[in-house]
């Protein structure tokens, strides 16, 4: 995981951004469920009102209200309004400062309301307690409603009010409004003493409802009205407020559609929001991880153009092919999930968290055993599947491997009818991955019907429980609502975090693979005080060089020794896998020497930059590589600055004019991929001359001449010889031919030294070289007699 997220770090600021726009998605994302729980219990359920005191109130209603309060809050419920002939308008408009006298007088508001509408049995227990401790003589036990009217001169409005019991069967009960009774109570009534009958208009005793008592009167609801919940009493105390308003005269309509209008607004301007921070975030990131895809891919090719051919054999050029393109591309992927959905579930997560906790409902157990239930499920599935992905990258290095060596054979395949056995061989490969790819598809897709099927499990449970909740009155429809969606939030954070589960494994796998390139150092560098090599004589000495291949056993090569001279051409020659090639590749350094050393201008070529040794080189590979592009850019490849006349004379040197001339673009004529569409000679001809149009002090020429006719390799080197007159020339060949007249020949027989001399000279005293030369031209060709043989 460290080998991902270290990526990060050169675009912190940037990840900075995008942290923040997640805030701000994140902010508006649990914004709005709390929008649309507003809409449906305060917009729809109360009308558009949001507080228990009306706008507006006859005089008779804020008479009424004034009836059941303290002096405290009276004198608070008084300073909220002002007299305006027979109504009063509310003065207090500040949202805190409503909602602080929805806290202080809810009760007193509430206790209002139910003497409006207190059911006929309530009354008649209300009376008892209330009366019976002034009045004598009185049997109280079988008063009814039309008693109490007619003992006290007055008549109280009823009505029917229809509600549910505990089963949810309707009931219709009878209620009265017994307010104009308490109002009777606290004005003062005349009672005869004697008889205990009101006595109208004439006072012979006065009772009234003083303070104290009417206070005993609000606890006689307070217990019941409690027990309705808090959410129930306020939504009651509201449904009061708007019959107040409606008296008044106030258009509740308006209010409701204006609410609704601006709730609706609010929500627009907020989802314009959150949309465009994710479209930034989103943006950014992939910013972030495409410049992440180009620095890896960057350092990974700045590493492996270093590395020596030690590196190159131990990662394979499939692999590297492989951590240069699929590998990153996963790295690359990821990053941009991690910081659209990594960054951004913890956010909606604890956000949610945050929420829910503020709804006040207690059902936390619930997404507490979704989230226990969501881990358990994740880390058992990652278990299962990661071993598997390590196993898939490898296997997809494999048949890469695979794929290049037929693609690149497919001739020799043809020629030796090896299609079946190819196509075989590559099925076989195919069918491993596919099975390593399906067990961990199977295993991952396994878990998102499982998370579906837990999303909907919670939200029945929540429904469940929160009708409880709904019916106890401690929340509304709007809250569950609200909750189902946080809930809903939360657990998509943890899914969010699920499906990176999927990604980030491989992803680690790949990362590390990379982190490998990378960190993977040359065996071939720059040493600290290394100087550029220069000189005046470009003389190649090998003292007592010794080299074996990085974890064998054995030496390659064994106790070389040759000095190699300026305007002379030094060839090299022996069976194959004796070594030639390999001795060439410790002048260029493509491997450092075991043992021994050589020197170039009288340097140890270890002691010397490796740009500075090899600009002194112009080599020919054994096997002509060309690069797509044309004639000419290919030519150019040593030295960009090459004018037309040095290209068409090491063209004509190389013997490439003729070829080159046919075409019809001439130099500017394209060249494929690896330079497919010319023949083996003519690519030999354009690499030689690439080295020509290098005018390099040391040319080496690797077997470079053995796809030419005997006419054109002659013809060619004639001419080479006079453009390398000062130069070193070494030459590595199979053909005696190609290095009759050289200076000086070595015989290299299982990496060691056989013979060095001219040709003359190791005919007569070289068995190997005898050998070699018989086997390849004629005694009279060789200029020998029998008894030389």
């Amino acid at each position: 995981m460290g080998k991902i997220f270290k990526n990060f770090v050169p675009h912190i600021w940037t990840v900075l951004l995008i942290i923040l726009l997640l805030v701000v998605q994140a902010s508006c994302d649990l914004a709005l469920p709390q929008y649309t729980s507003d809409i449906i219990d305060t917009g729809i359920q109360n009308k558009g009102v949001e507080h228990i005191l009306p706008e507006k109130m006859t005089a008779k209603e804020y008479d009424y209200a004034l009836m059941f309060m303290a002096d405290s809050e009276k004198k608070l419920f008084s300073s909220a309004y002002k007299s305006t002939g027979k109504l009063y308008s509310r003065t207090v408009n500040d949202k805190k400062a409503l909602q602080k006298l929805d806290d202080e007088l809810l009760m007193p508001i509430m206790t209002d309301y139910s003497m409006a509408t207190l059911s006929v049995d309530r009354l008649v227990e209300l009376v008892k307690q209330n009366v019976n401790k002034t009045l004598k003589d009185i049997t109280l036990s079988t008063i009814t409603l039309d008693q109490i009217e007619e003992y006290f001169g007055i008549k109280l409005p009823t009505f029917e009010n229809k509600s549910t019991d505990e089963n949810g069967d309707p009931v219709t009960e009878e209620c009265v409004d017994a307010r104009p009774l308490i109002k009777l109570f606290t004005d003062g009534v005349d009672i005869n003493i004697n008889t205990g009958v009101p006595i109208l208009p004439k006072l012979k005793t006065t009772i009234k409802l003083d303070q104290k008592t009417l206070l005993q009167t609000r606890k006689f609801f307070d217990s019941s009205l409690k027990a309705l919940g808090s959410d129930t009493l306020k939504n009651s105390a509201i449904a009061f407020a708007v019959k107040c308003d409606e008296e008044a005269g106030v258009d509740i309509n308006k209010i409701q559609t204006d609410y609704l209008w601006f709730s609706g607004i609010k929500m627009l301007i907020v989802s314009f929001i959150l949309s465009a921070a994710a479209i930034l975030a989103g943006l950014f990131a992939a910013i972030v991880g495409s410049k992440i895809g180009k620095e890896l891919r960057s350092n990974v090719f700045r590493n492996v153009i270093g590395f020596s051919n030690a590196e190159i054999d131990k990662f394979s050029t499939a692999s590297l092919i492989t951590r240069t393109t699929n590998d990153i591309q996963q790295v690359q992927m990821v990053s941009v999930l991690l910081l659209r959905m990594v960054l951004y579930a913890p956010i909606i997560g604890i956000g949610g968290v945050i929420k829910v906790i503020g709804t006040g409902a207690s059902m936390w157990w619930v997404i507490a055993l979704a989230v226990g239930t969501i881990m358990t499920l994740v880390f058992t599935l990652t278990a299962i599947a990661m071993p598997k992905f390590k196993l898939m990258q490898k296997l997809i290095d494999r048949i890469n491997l695979i794929a290049r060596e037929i693609l690149t054979g497919i001739p020799v395949i043809r020629a030796f009818g090896r299609e079946e056995t190819e196509e075989e061989r590559f099925d076989e490969a195919n069918v491993e991955l596919t099975k390593t790819m399906l067990f961990t598809n199977r295993v991952m897709t396994f878990m998102m019907p499982m998370m579906m099927i837990l999303m909907n499990f919670v939200s029945v449970l929540i429904v469940w429980v929160a009708s409880g909740h709904i019916s106890e009155g401690n929340m509304q429809v709007g809250e569950m609502t609200a909750f189902i969606t946080y809930s809903m939030q939360i657990i998509i954070s943890f899914l969010m975090l699920t499906m990176m589960s999927i990604f980030l494994p491989r992803a680690a796998v790949a990362a590390g693979r990379i982190d490998e390139v990378v960190k993977t150092e040359s065996s071939v560098t720059d040493r600290e005080n290394a100087e550029d090599l220069s000189g005046n004589i470009p003389t190649v000495e090998f003292k007592n060089v010794n080299f074996r291949y990085p974890g064998a056993n054995e030496d390659v090569l064994s106790s070389i020794s040759f000095t190699a001279k300026p305007g002379e051409t030094t060839a090299i020659i022996g069976s194959t896998g004796s070594g030639k090639s390999t001795l060439v590749n410790l002048i260029l350094r493509l491997y450092d020497v075991t043992d021994g050393e050589i020197d170039i201008y009288g340097k140890d070529i270890r002691d010397v930059t490796l740009s500075s040794l090899r600009e002194q080189i112009g080599y020919v590979p054994q096997k002509g590589i060309l690069f797509s592009g044309t004639i000419n850019s290919n030519l150019k490849f040593g030295n960009q600055n090459a004018s037309d006349d040095e290209i068409k004379e090491a063209a004509e040197i190389a013997k490439a004019s003729e070829f080159i001339e046919s075409k019809h673009d001439r130099f500017d004529s394209a060249i494929s991929q690896g330079g497919t569409n010319v023949s083996g000679g003519q690519k030999q001809r354009l690499s030689i001359a690439r080295a020509i149009v290098k005018n390099p002090n040391i040319y080496i020429f690797d077997d470079s001449f053995s796809a030419l006719d005997m006419k054109t390799d002659k013809e060619l080197r004639q001419a080479l010889s006079e453009k390398t007159k000062d130069k070193t020339v070494i030459i590595v060949a199979q053909r005696i031919s190609t290095i009759l007249k050289a200076e000086q020949i070595i015989v290299l027989d299982e990496g060691k030294i056989a013979g060095i001399g001219t040709h003359s000279q190791l005919l007569e005293n070289c068995p190997a070289y005898l050998e070699i030369a018989k086997s390849q031209l004629s005694e009279k060709e060789l200029g020998i007699d029998k008894e030389v043989e």
